[in-house]
């Protein structure tokens, strides 16, 4: 069954292709079944370096990610493609049994969007792919948006520019500086945040959101403190 394909056609649409790296078989056939019964085209693979030969020459929309894989760590295949400028925008969502917080926040540090903890529901699964897919298909009004003299976001090629020098950012992270740059001096709560960044499980809201900043204010260098914190209350941007 490994590196199966399989296509449902979604109102004549182009079915999105999702990667499932993992090498346990029943859970290959468990996440591919129900993600073809929500019209999604999938690719599976059993190793890291089979993955890494397909994407070579494929293009994919989403990969749910194993960590613990026979030749490859997931981590460090995470980070991999969110350091990658061909992949960086790719979605990734974290298939693990570790169920350790620090693991997950390891997983978001290193820009993962979502993870799922093994034993896990079918249907949340799929819920999360499309939350991921739904988030990263959202259009914008403009074109680029300035913030101050030095940060350029760039809405319609997906880039964000620091002093002209661009700035590689997950997909989470763009849409919370988007976000916060809709309205400045505007601040939204971390329930808020995560609210648009259609995230599904609340159960670390706090640590979740917090990494996301931590991340954006490092990768934004000196600019990033136009990104404040409202003790007790969540995020703005202050120009």
């Amino acid at each position: 069954m490994s590196n199966n394909e399989y296509t449902l056609p979604l109102n004549n649409a182009k079915p999105k292709l999702i990667a499932v790296v993992d090498d346990e078989p029943d859970i290959l056939e468990l996440v591919s079944l129900h993600l073809k019964k929500a019209s999604f085209k999938v690719k599976e693979f059993e190793t890291g370096e089979a993955f890494f030969d397909f994407i070579k020459t494929n293009e994919v929309d989403l990969v749910i990610l194993d960590l613990m894989l026979p030749d490859s760590d997931g981590f460090e295949i995470c980070k991999y493609l969110k350091s990658d400028e061909r992949y960086k925008q790719v979605p990734v969502i974290m298939l693990t049994a570790k169920s350790d917080e620090t693991e997950k926040i390891l997983g978001l540090e290193l820009g993962a969007d979502d993870y799922v903890t093994k034993p896990f529901s079918p249907r949340e699964l799929v819920a999360r792919v499309k939350a991921v897919i739904r988030r990263d298909e959202k259009t914008t009004k403009t074109t680029k948006v300035f913030i101050g003299d030095n940060i350029e976001i760039d809405l319609q090629k997906y880039e964000v520019f620091v002093k002209s020098v661009k700035v590689l950012l997950t997909s989470s992270e763009f849409k919370i500086l988007t976000l916060l740059s809709e309205r400045k001096g505007w601040v939204y709560s971390r329930e808020q945040i995560l609210n648009h960044l259609d995230a599904i499980d609340k159960g670390v809201l706090d640590r979740t959101v917090d990494v996301h900043i931590k991340n954006l204010r490092e990768k934004l260098g000196e600019s990033g403190n136009h990104i404040k914190n409202i003790r007790g209350v969540g995020y703005k941007l202050e120009v």
